[in-house]
């Protein structure tokens, strides 16, 4: 479970990462809409994704504490 956790983690923060950084750039150059969606919305899912990041991360700690 722990190994589970610490990858969903890495894999949540990675992707999250990624989508916020595409929803900047696309921003910053001036767009409002990226792949028919507009890009708050990205940004707020990219978000999204990194804080499940870190609750997978919390978990796999807590889950490691008990063992």
């Amino acid at each position: 479970m722990y190994q589970l956790l610490r990858w969903t983690g890495r894999i949540a923060g990675l992707v999250g990462l990624l989508m916020c950084t595409a929803a900047v750039l696309v921003r910053a150059s001036g767009s409002y809409i990226m792949a028919n969606f507009q890009v708050g919305t990205i940004l707020q899912a990219g978000m999204a994704a990194m804080i499940l990041g870190c609750l997978a991360y919390l978990a796999a700690v807590v889950d490691g504490a008990r063992d």
